[in-house]
């Protein structure tokens, strides 16, 4: 007897979010799937997953997979279909998991958009330019990678401008600036600081949105809404009418403009949100997600639209049952609009009216998140929202009208909360991992690298960002980047905990004392230096923050300045002969050739040959040493009982020690026994005790030279922040792990709170602290 065929399955990728509105969406999805007999199965991050107990128990299965990486995503599923689980449609309602549900549908070849053009709509600058490229208008924008870069595009452009992130959503981060001195107020707003951001032309006009579905591959416009935000400098909404009260021609061509835009995208699947100005120009395009759109948009149309299933229409189309949805319909015959609350910052003491708001007959939806005893944060985004009021009504002005009146009938009483409290909730912890392929090779004395793993933390509340680490890790030094993922989560959950008394100058106390206590016992248990190198990051950048000062001045150390770098020449690659220092890389069987081409070279030496020399190699090669005369050595000789013989024979040349310094003990024997050491943070464990050793080593008139391995641009600029204690900076590992184009120097941009980023336009007014 033959077993029972499976039923068809809808693989709902990245589940809910888990705000209260992204379950709502991601619960809706899966009852449409189930009314039409599809099996569900959602897929996840683990701890979103448990979070979101309605969406699971909404769902037949579910699996922890995170979309995040969209390509891991595709080779589950396809996995799962060689073992004959094939679903029969891919979908996503989540903003951030669209790459992977398009990835996933390509992979087992179903309906859904093309990767490439979910790509491009998500990364908001090359957004821009497909759409000016098709002829439509478009603010002028620009890429940054620091504020010196802005301040440019300030300068060569007329303002008022937008900082935004170059990849986001809930307009977190998103900041109109006049000029240059509101620059760093908005850097400090992004949510990931060390990305590169987007500086574009403010757009003077009213904001509208257009909602609509794909069928047969091809757009049909749902409603046009008219949205509310809050005044600049954010540009937050707080509030959405449905339909917008628009006449018929601007209507018309709005829908035809959006449709269109979409066509020339070559966006063909599923929902969309396409946002718009109407200027004295005409229709500017804004961002466009494949997507329903937030703010209660999902429980708005079905009210507008009765008998419309949003979802229900994508799954019958993409399953080919019949759709009946016209081309072009007509304007819905009754509207709804949504509020949300924006009480006053502070600490709630008391809510009255809310039970009279949320039993109103009009009431599509209400919700309210906060209640006496919670602390209300600033409205700088969509995460801060703490609820919202959805009602219908006959026309647009009518529903406008009656949701401000219930939200304005909702009274707060708040009491003052000191700003550097706000921070008491225990912060969410999050750590993410990520292969990623180095720009090039790289092969010293024992290895060749040519991948990495990507560690991010972040320590979240509210769903902002307050503190964040980044890492990478290498497999042929040792590191394994998923235990130190679980290291690191475990520890930041801890002192998430435990430790939150860094609140700069609380009660007179060092704010940075109970952190370090913490990462010392943790050190003394066993804890991995880069776990907790990854930690000390994000704490530490979450109390500078909050002290609203750069981590190095919260630490006391001297301002960086400029950071001459050192060129790094791996084994095998040419030698420049521009003037700059050379570090190059020894260790091999082409030692002596290497050596003998540097003779003559006109810049300062530093030689490095990993512990690749014996005692033999040393005699053969001292000679040719001696007559270089090296600036510095490091890392010559496996057997250090040699090293009194090196430091007699080169009496001009600082020879340091780097490879297993990991200690202050290890320090104190480098100091010792070379006269020198090599501070790699990765090693140490952080800046803390990097910060130790380099001051016992200056207090013995060491040498001293700051490194690192292949770490990404920000674990650089956290190191380079000690840059101003070292004869020598050796921080240019970000060239082979970041797009970053290698450069001689840098600075350090320290105009916001917290970690530093680089800045590679030179600040004439910043001290130049020498690295060499």
């Amino acid at each position: 007897m033959s077993a029972a065929p499976h039923p068809r399955e809808l693989l709902l990728i990245g589940g809910g979010g888990e705000m209260t509105l992204s379950v709502d969406v991601a619960v809706q999805a899966l009852e449409q799937a189930r009314a039409r007999g599809l099996r569900t199965h959602v897929t996840n991050r683990a701890d979103t997953l448990a979070a979101t107990p309605a969406v699971t128990a909404a769902a037949d299965t579910a699996t922890a997979v995170d979309f995040a990486r969209p390509g891991d995503t595709a080779d589950w599923a396809a996995g799962r279909a060689t073992d004959g689980e094939r679903p029969a449609l891919v979908f996503g309602v989540r903003e951030m998991a669209q790459e992977a549900v398009a990835a996933t549908a390509q992979a087992l070849e179903l309906p859904g958009n093309p990767p490439a053009a979910v790509r491009r709509i998500r990364t908001k600058d090359a957004c821009r330019a497909a759409l000016a490229a098709a002829g439509f208008r478009q603010p002028a924008v620009r890429v940054c990678r620091d504020a010196s870069e802005a301040r440019a595009f300030l300068a060569a452009t007329a303002g008022p401008w937008v900082v935004k992130p170059r990849d986001g959503a809930d307009s977190a981060g998103v900041r109109k600036v006049t000029g240059p001195d509101d620059l760093p107020a908005a850097l400090a707003q992004l949510p990931d600081r060390e990305a590169p951001f987007l500086v574009e032309e403010f757009v003077d006009g009213r904001e509208f949105s257009v909602e609509g579905v794909f069928v047969g591959g091809s757009p049909r416009v749902l409603a046009v809404t008219a949205k509310e935000k809050l005044p600049p400098p954010y540009f937050v909404e707080i509030g959405h009418v449905l339909p917008a009260d628009l006449p018929e021609e601007t209507r018309r061509s709005v829908e035809e403009t959006v449709t269109a835009a979409l066509t020339a995208l070559e966006l063909c699947f599923g929902l969309f949100h396409v946002e718009l100005w109407l200027t004295a120009e005409g229709i500017v395009l804004g961002e466009v997600h494949v997507r329903i759109g937030g703010g209660w948009i999902h429980r708005m149309l079905p009210h507008v639209r009765p008998g419309l299933e949003l979802y229900g229409t994508v799954y019958d189309d993409a399953l080919g049952l019949p759709v009946d949805l016209p081309t072009a319909l007509p304007a819905p015959e009754r509207a709804a609009a949504a509020r949300y609350f924006a009480p006053p910052e502070g600490r709630v003491t008391a809510v009255s009216g809310w039970d009279a708001v949320r039993t109103h007959p009009a009431v599509l939806h209400a919700e309210l998140r906060v209640g006496p005893g919670d602390v209300v944060p600033g409205f700088r985004s969509g995460g801060d929202r703490v609820g919202a009021v959805v009602v219908g009504a006959a026309t647009p002005a009518e529903a406008r009208e009656l949701a401000r009146e219930l939200v304005a009938s909702v009274r707060f009483t708040v009491e003052p909360v000191d700003a550097v409290d706000t921070g008491d909730d225990v912060p969410e912890v999050r750590v993410d991992l990520e292969p990623r392929p180095l720009t090039s090779s790289f092969r010293i004395s024992h290895m060749t690298i040519e991948t990495v793993d990507h560690l991010r933390l972040r320590l979240l509340q509210g769903g902002r960002t307050v503190g964040e680490g980044e890492i990478t890790a290498d497999s042929g030094y040792g590191q394994d980047g998923p235990a130190i993922a679980a290291e690191a989560e475990a520890l930041a959950r801890t002192l998430a905990a435990a430790c939150d008394d860094t609140r700069h100058g609380a009660d007179g106390a060092d704010p940075v004392a109970p952190l370090r206590a913490a990462l010392e016992k943790a050190a003394a248990d066993g804890v991995g230096a880069p776990a907790r190198m990854l930690v000390e990051m994000a704490f530490l950048d979450r109390a500078a923050r909050r002290a609203g000062v750069p981590v190095w001045r919260l630490l006391g150390l001297p301002e960086p300045g400029r950071v001459r770098l050192l060129h790094t020449v791996p084994i095998g690659e040419d030698i420049p002969l521009d003037g700059r220092p050379l570090k190059i890389k020894l260790g091999g069987a082409d030692d002596e050739q290497i050596l003998r081409s540097l003779l003559g070279v006109p810049a300062p030496l530093i030689l490095d040959a990993n512990r690749g020399w014996d005692r033999q190699d040393w005699e053969r090669l001292r000679p040719l040493l001696a007559e270089l005369a090296p600036a510095v050595l490091e890392d010559p000789v496996r057997d250090p009982a040699l090293l009194p013989a090196i430091r007699a024979a080169l009496p001009g040349t600082a020879v340091v020690l780097d490879e297993g310094i990991a200690t202050a003990g290890d320090a104190a024997f480098a100091v010792g026994t070379a006269g020198g050491l090599n501070v790699k943070l990765m090693r140490f464990g952080g800046i803390l005790p990097a910060l130790d050793a380099l001051t016992d080593a200056t207090e013995k008139g060491a040498a001293r030279m700051l490194g690192c391995f292949l770490e990404p641009p920000r674990a650089i600029a956290y190191a380079a922040q000690l840059a101003g204690l070292c004869d020598w900076s050796d921080l240019d590992g970000h060239f082979w792990v970041s797009d970053d184009r290698p450069v001689p120097s840098y600075g350090l941009d320290s105009d916001a709170p917290g970690i530093p980023r680089i800045a590679y336009t030179p600040e004439p007014a910043r001290r130049e602290a020498a690295a060499i």
